[in-house]
């Protein structure tokens, strides 16, 4: 009888210890969530830009907030000149670009802190009625620069060419020129600020042209080929299409807390590995090849 009396001694010892444990790690875990919860990002991000990069950093941004209620981010168009000369000047905290900032009149790239968050490709689009479906790029060049002025020309219906071109200071633009014009200067035609503006104006216009971000491009518009070459997210990552260009999120300087948190985010798994191909762009690490400043395309090893 002691020795059963012994025995059940030291187990009810051993499990008020237990219990002790458990209340001690139920009050550290709390303790640690509630850490967790005072340091948790705070504050207001504004940023301003790229049209084409707009649509992923919107979505990126309402799913961060869901995360992070203290955190506010408002995201606005504009064209990458103006991400870049609103983020040099301090009036917002980020600034969306389809181009480097040393491609840009006016920007010290110096004091910008360049984060690439994705690649987007951009082609050529017709209106659907054009009858064409396919250019060499000599034939493109000639007639954003006005050589060629009727569809039929180029084996399409005899109509009239309608051309619509972005925005100085589009970023958009800039990779078109620097990838289709080979330093010659576009036509006089109508410009418009935005991707989206474009896509709709070339599906309602009768004979229209202008160029997209593929992220924009829907069966409202007809994407060309070009030299045989179709603009497909394969043909980016290995240059065969070579009108592509990063998508870059510039800071002044560091980032604070909030934005180097939803940068981060942007760099993520759950951004590049779900989001960014479900809304028509590239993740960085599907390249095969690389550009820099200069527009210089190596491989990457």
């Amino acid at each position: 009888m002691k020795k059963i009396t012994k025995i059940a001694t030291v187990i009810i010892a051993a499990s008020a210890i237990l219990v002790g444990c458990g209340k001690a790690n139920s009050g550290s875990s709390s303790s640690s969530s509630s850490s967790a919860s005072s340091k948790a990002v705070s504050g207001k991000i504004t940023i301003v830009g790229s049209t084409a990069l707009q649509p992923l950093v919107e979505k990126a941004a309402e799913n961060f907030q869901t995360d992070n209620s203290k955190v506010s981010i408002t995201v606005q168009g504009g064209g990458s000149g103006t991400g870049l000369s609103q983020v040099q000047a301090g009036a917002v905290t980020v600034g969306n670009s389809d181009i480097f900032a040393q491609q840009s009149d006016g920007i010290k790239a110096s004091e910008l802190e360049d984060n690439k968050v994705a690649v987007v490709g951009m082609a050529p689009v017709v209106n659907k009625n054009v009858g064409v479906t396919n250019l060499t790029m000599k034939q493109l060049r000639n007639i954003f620069t006005g050589k060629i002025t009727n569809w039929k020309e180029v084996g399409g219906k005899d109509q009239s060419i309608v051309l619509i071109n972005r925005a100085e200071g589009s970023g958009t633009r800039a990779t078109f020129e620097t990838n289709v014009m080979d330093g010659q200067t576009a036509a006089k035609s109508q410009e418009q600020d935005s991707n989206g503006t474009v896509q709709k104006m070339v599906s309602e216009t009768p004979g229209a042209i202008s160029y997209l971000a593929f992220s924009y491009i829907t069966s409202d518009v007809q994407a060309l080929s070009l030299d045989g070459v179709k603009p497909t997210d394969a043909n980016v990552i290995t240059n065969k299409w070579k009108i592509w260009s990063y998508e870059h999120m510039y800071t002044k300087g560091k980032p604070n807390a909030a934005t180097k948190a939803f940068l981060d985010y942007m760099k993520s798994d759950k951004v590049q590995k779900s989001l960014v191909k479900e809304l028509g762009y590239l993740s960085i690490s599907k390249m095969k090849v690389q550009k820099d400043s200069d527009n210089k395309v190596t491989e990457i090893k």
